[in-house]
C-alpha cells in the first residue's frame, strides 16, 4: 500500500465526516428518533442512508448509461420528496411536545424496516445527494487522478465516516436525553419539523422553477 492509498482513505474519511455534520433532514431525523425510541433507531436510519449512498456511488462510478431513461423521473422524484418531507415535517411540528412514544411494530424485522426506510427515503428523495456524489466522483477521478481502486478506497472510507458519525450522533442524543427538559425537546422537534418542511418546500420551488424556465 503506497501513500496514495492512505491519502485516499484520509480524504474519504474527512469528506464523509463533513457531509454528515451538515444540519439537514437526516441529521434531525437521527436526533428526534434517537431521543424518542433509543439510539438503535438512529442506527437503522443510518443503515438506510448508507445503502442509498452506496447505490448513488455505484451509479456515479459506473456511469448512468445502463439506467433506463424514464420520462419525468426527476420530476416524480422531486415532487415525491417534497410531499414526503412536508407531511413528515408538519406531523413532527404538531407532535412537538413531549408525549408517550407511539407503539412500535412488535416484530424486529418490521421495526428495522420502519427506520431503515426513513433513512433511505430521506436520502433518496433529495436529488442534491446524487448530484453531490457524481460531483465528488468527477473530482476524485479528474482532479486527484485516482485510479479505480483508489476511488473505491476513497468512497468506502467516506461511507464508513458517514456511518460512524451518524451512529455517534444517535448514541449521544440518547445519552443526553436525561439532561434535556421538556421545553428543549419540544424545540428540537419543532426545528426538526421546520427543516423537513423547508427542504420539502425547496424541492417544490426547484420543480416550479424548472417548469417556468421550460416554458
Amino acid at each position: 500500500m503506497n501513500w496514495q492509498f492512505w491519502e485516499a482513505i484520509f480524504l474519504g474519511f474527512s469528506s464523509g465526516f463533513v457531509m454528515c455534520i451538515t444540519l439537514g433532514a437526516v441529521f434531525f431525523a437521527l436526533i428526534r428518533n434517537s431521543l424518542d425510541y433509543g439510539w438503535t433507531s438512529g442506527l437503522r436510519i443510518s443503515l438506510g442512508v448508507i445503502i442509498c449512498d452506496s447505490i448513488f456511488i455505484f451509479v456515479a462510478l459506473t456511469g448512468t448509461s445502463f439506467i433506463p431513461n424514464f420520462p419525468y423521473f426527476d420530476t416524480i422524484l422531486r415532487l415525491g420528496g417534497a410531499i414526503f418531507l412536508t407531511i413528515m415535517g408538519i406531523n413532527t411540528i404538531r407532535k412537538a411536545r413531549v408525549q408517550e412514544t407511539t407503539a412500535q411494530p412488535k416484530r424486529k424485522f418490521f421495526r428495522f424496516l420502519k427506520y431503515f426506510s426513513i433513512g433511505f427515503t430521506l436520502n433518496a428523495t433529495n436529488p442534491a445527494n446524487f448530484i453531490i456524489w457524481v460531483s465528488v466522483s468527477a473530482y476524485v477521478k479528474g482532479v486527484l487522478k485516482y485510479a479505480l481502486d483508489l476511488r473505491i478506497a476513497y468512497f468506502v472510507a467516506c461511507l464508513l465516516a458517514i456511518f460512524l458519525t451518524q451512529v455517534s450522533i444517535a448514541f449521544f442524543a440518547q445519552r443526553i436525553k436525561r439532561f434535556l427538559n421538556e421545553n428543549v425537546i419540544m424545540w428540537i422537534n419543532r426545528v426538526s419539523g421546520g427543516v423537513f418542511v423547508g427542504t420539502g418546500v425547496y424541492l417544490l420551488y426547484r420543480q416550479l422553477e424548472i417548469w417556468i424556465m421550460g416554458h
